[in-house]
C-alpha cells in the first residue's frame, strides 16, 4: 500500500484544504524531496481566489527547502540526505525555449506548441510544495545544495520571489547612477529593490500604501520612500527627477493602475519592467505612450529557475550582501496552512511571508 503524506489541495475556488494523499512514486529523471519548510506565494491566492486556473485535487504550492528522501537511477552528483532547494520554475532544458536562451518558458520536453509560462510545473500543472513530499522532475537540472550555515528560511526567498524580483531588476537593464522607481513593496517588490541597489542603481524611489512596508524596503536599499494615501505618486517622481522621468521603473503588484503610473514616471527611451501578475486585461494611456514613439521598452518576466539560477541566489545571501531575513514575519505547521492562507490572503498583522514547517 502507498505511503500517505499531508498536502494543501486545491478543491474549489475560495477552498484550499489538507488532505492526504500518497507519497509521489518517481521515475527515472525524477527526486523526491522530504519538504522541509515552505510558503505561500501572492500566485497561490490568485490560485485560492479562482483567478488563476488550476485542476481540482492539485497540490498547491511552489517553492520548496528539504532533504532529498529518494533519487532517480539517472540522477547524477546529489546524495540522499542532501540540503536542497528547487526554483518555483523546474524547466528541462531539453525544449525549444530552454535551448533558445529563456529556460522559465520551457514547455516540457516532450513540448512543440506555444505554451506561456511552461516551466511553471509545481502548483500548476503538477503536485507542488505544499505537502510533506514533493516530486522533482528533472531533478538534475533542478536541484541546487543548500550551502553549509544557510538555514531554511535563508533561502526560503531563492525559489521564487528573490529570483522574480531581481528578474525584474535584470531585465530593468538598470545602470550604475540611474534612478529607478518600485511600484508596490511586497515581497516581490521588496525583493527587486534590492536587486536595484545590487544592479547600481544610485536612487531608488518605492511606492506603496503600507508603512511597515516601506520601513522594510529601507533597509532593502530604498532611498525614498512615497506613500500613495498621501501623495499624488506620479507628479512627486517628475519632481524628484527634475521633469527628467525615471530610467527605470518596475510594476510588482499587477493592477492597471501601477502599470499606469510607472509608464507616467518614464523617460524618454526608460524601460518599464513588469512583474505583475495581471487578472484583468491592461489598457495603455496614449498619452503616457507617447502614442508609441517615446522609446519605451515594455519587458515581462517570469523567474528564472534551475540549479545555477538557484546557486547563484543563494550566494548572494551567503556573501551577507542582501538579508531577507526581515520577510519572514510568521510561522505555521503544514497543517495548519489554511490559517496560514487566511491571514496572507487578507494581508492581516504585517504579513510578508509566512514560513510553513513541514517536517
Amino acid at each position: 500500500m502507498a505511503m500517505m503524506m499531508k498536502a494543501a489541495v486545491f478543491v474549489e475556488p475560495g477552498r484550499i484544504e489538507i488532505d492526504d494523499k500518497p507519497v509521489p512514486e518517481i521515475g527515472p529523471n525524477d527526486a523526491l524531496i522530504r519538504v522541509t519548510t515552505t510558503t505561500i506565494c501572492g500566485t497561490d491566492v490568485h490560485i485560492l481566489k479562482g483567478e488563476y486556473p488550476v485542476a481540482k485535487g492539485l497540490t498547491i504550492g511552489h517553492e520548496p527547502v528539504g532533504v532529498i528522501e529518494k533519487l532517480g537511477m539517472n540522477v547524477q552528483g546529489y546524495q540522499e540526505g542532501q540540503r536542497v532547494i528547487a526554483g518555483a520554475i523546474c524547466p528541462s532544458f531539453t525544449s525549444y525555449a530552454c535551448q533558445d536562451g529563456c529556460s522559465s518558458q520551457d514547455g516540457g520536453s516532450h513540448s512543440h506548441g506555444y505554451k506561456p509560462m511552461g516551466g511553471w510545473r509545481f502548483g500548476n500543472t503538477i503536485d507542488g510544495a505544499q505537502a510533506e513530499y514533493l516530486l522533482v522532475p528533472d531533478a538534475q537540472a533542478n536541484l541546487s545544495p543548500v550551502p553549509d550555515g544557510l538555514t531554511d528560511e535563508q533561502v526560503l526567498m531563492c525559489p521564487d520571489i528573490m529570483s522574480t524580483g531581481f528578474a525584474g531588476a535584470e531585465a530593468a537593464n538598470i545602470r550604475i547612477g540611474d534612478t529607478v522607481a518600485i511600484f508596490a513593496q511586497g515581497p516581490i517588490g521588496l525583493c527587486a529593490t534590492a536587486g536595484a541597489k545590487l544592479r547600481g542603481a544610485s536612487r531608488i524611489i518605492v511606492v506603496d500604501g503600507i508603512d511597515e512596508r516601506l520601513t522594510i524596503a529601507k533597509q532593502m536599499g530604498a532611498d525614498i520612500t512615497l506613500d500613495f494615501r498621501k501623495v499624488d505618486v506620479v507628479s512627486e517622481i517628475l519632481k524628484l527627477t527634475n521633469g527628467r522621468g525615471v530610467d527605470a521603473s518596475i510594476e510588482a503588484l499587477g493592477l492597471q493602475s501601477t502599470f499606469e503610473a510607472a509608464l507616467r514616471v518614464l523617460k524618454p527611451g526608460g524601460t518599464l519592467s513588469s512583474l505583475g501578475v495581471y487578472s484583468s486585461d491592461l489598457s495603455i494611456p496614449l498619452d503616457a505612450f507617447c502614442a508609441g514613439l517615446g522609446d519605451h521598452k515594455i519587458i515581462t518576466s517570469l523567474c528564472p529557475g534551475g540549479k545555477e539560477r538557484m546557486r547563484r541566489l543563494m550566494d548572494v545571501i551567503a556573501s551577507g550582501r542582501v538579508d531577507l531575513g526581515p520577510m519572514v514575519t510568521h510561522r505555521y505547521k503544514l497543517e495548519n496552512i489554511t490559517e496560514a492562507y487566511d491571514l496572507f490572503s487578507h494581508q492581516r498583522d504585517g504579513v510578508l511571508k509566512v514560513a510553513i514547517q513541514a517536517s
